[in-house]
């Protein structure tokens, strides 16, 4: 793949200089044009081998274009925050929105490739973490994003040029670290496995784009005529631009059974026994959370859906009325904020993704895209059916990096909703609690239930499995919602 790379490409000042000024105007308004629009977002990748002239393009392009729309992000080691969570949630939560450019001087690869050439992890691990990588990228672009990846290069022999170069200048001695060295030292080992990183996640979606670096005038011209070509192509596409679904749709009910219709909704606790449990869950539920091997290895995050009035809120309460408020954070989903709305859809929920020893309680999640969204045709067909496998790769990655995630449908029949909305309306201090989505819910009731069914099917795994809660008796809810979350902290130790 870095063949074409090694031919010695070179481009001389007097066409370098007459080229120069058309290429940044493009540049410009083009740039003027994606912002105007902000129909998508640029995300470029800047990777490679040291002494390729990284660097120097970033601060190119940040001098080509206006920097003013332009985010970029050196991403070196991870703090001490971003370690406490999964290794790319520091990486979404600096995703540029539409109609700006965000590029990352070191991303989502560093790592798995550096990681596997010094022999902190095997092929197997590897192969995995690309994998994870290629998955990303592609909800990323089925999201509308532009993704440019661009790997300098250059040969062992240039390197060893470079550096030394670099080296010798008192001005730019700084620029040549120890690290360097050590990196080129193991250059064979680099060049390989760097190699089959990008044969592996160059995709129709996001290929890469190898730039020979030994010249500057010609990485500079090819990567700002690539950026150029790129963004005017997606500009002029507009909204042709669409991502076919390759997921079939499938059934919501298997052997006409009904999967919410299933469930026993005659359990019932009576409140000396309610409690009592109470008491004692909340009481272990306490000492779980504050137990180091939850503080110092663990987190969680907990999903309440459920039907409208099914008493998420209250369930919730009893959760946090167990646990140091120091320790959790309660996120209410709604419909999302035109921020929210300017990025990929999981954005939102990744950055309340809680570090280690604490806890994210969504009071709806996620799940909207394949509920909400799904039955009132706020987003395509084709968006809903990718979202089961964007979650659960969400969630697997959650789970990977020590975050236990439970998940709860809490629900009730049809007659019971109507029961508490009626009262919810008659009651002046609970009335806030009703609104007219809730009524126009209800009328969607059947085409709800083949949404969960769906959701439950597709998203029920071992590490996340879905929890039913049968709540029309509130108590009984309660506790089964206590119990659950406490089995869930046990269990993970």
């Amino acid at each position: 793949m870095f063949e074409s790379a090694e031919l010695g490409h070179k481009i001389d000042k007097a066409t370098f200089d007459a080229e120069e000024p058309a290429l940044r105007q493009a540049l410009l308004d083009v740039q003027s044009e994606l912002l105007e629009r902000a129909k998508f977002p640029v995300v470029i990748l800047i990777g490679g081998v040291d002494g390729a002239g990284k660097g120097e393009t970033v601060n190119l392009l940040n001098e080509w274009m206006d920097p003013r729309h332009i985010r970029t992000h050196a991403m070196g080691a991870p703090s001490d925050e971003e370690r406490e969570r999964p290794p790319i949630w520091r990486f979404w939560r600096s995703l540029p929105p539409k109609g700006k450019v965000g590029i990352f001087f070191g991303s989502w690869y560093t790592a798995p490739i550096v990681d596997r050439v010094i022999g902190q992890t095997k092929g197997a691990e590897l192969d995995r973490a690309l994998e994870e990588i290629v998955r990303f990228e592609r909800m990323l672009t089925d999201e509308g994003a532009l993704v440019l990846k661009f790997w300098f290069h250059l040969s062992k022999k240039a390197q060893r040029a470079r550096l030394t170069e670099l080296e010798k200048s008192p001005k730019t001695r700084w620029r040549v670290t120890d690290t360097d060295w050590a990196n080129f030292e193991r250059y064979d080992r680099f060049y390989k496995i760097s190699e089959r990183a990008l044969r592996h996640t160059s995709r129709a979606e996001a290929p890469w784009i190898v730039v020979e670096g030994t010249d500057a005038r010609y990485r500079s011209l090819t990567v700002g005529k690539t950026i150029l070509e790129s963004v005017r192509k997606r500009l002029d596409e507009g909204d042709r631009h669409a991502v076919a679904s390759i997921a079939p749709p499938v059934a919501a009910t298997i052997d006409d059974v009904h999967l919410l219709r299933t469930l026993d909704m005659t359990t019932t606790l009576s409140k000396k026994s309610y409690e009592d449990e109470l008491e004692k869950l909340q009481g272990k539920l306490n000492l779980l959370t504050r137990d180091a091997g939850f503080t110092k290895k663990r987190s969680a995050v907990l999903v309440f859906e459920g039907a409208d009035a099914a008493g998420k809120g209250g369930a919730i309460r009893r959760v946090t009325g167990a646990i140091d408020a120091r320790q959790y954070a309660v996120v209410p989903v709604a419909a999302p904020t035109e921020e929210e709305r300017a990025q990929p859809y999981l954005w939102r929920f990744w950055r309340n993704v809680p570090r280690r020893g604490k806890l994210t309680i969504y009071d709806r999640s996620w799940y909207g895209r394949v509920l909400v969204e799904r039955v009132e045709g706020f987003c395509k067909e084709r968006d809903w059916l990718r979202a089961y496998s964007e979650i659960n790769d969400f969630e697997e990655q959650l789970d990977r990096h020590g975050t236990v995630v439970v998940k709860f449908w809490l629900h009730i029949t049809k007659e019971e909703q109507l029961r508490r909305f009626e009262e919810r309306e008659a009651v002046s201090f609970k009335r806030y609690k009703i609104t007219p989505e809730d009524w126009r819910n209800r009328e969607k009731w059947e085409a709800y239930e083949r949404a969960v069914a769906d959701l439950v099917d597709r998203t029920s795994t071992e590490i996340a499995p879905w929890t039913l809660v049968p709540a029309v008796d509130k108590y009984a809810a309660r506790i089964q919602v206590l119990r659950t979350v406490c089995d869930r902290l046990e269990a993970a130790g």
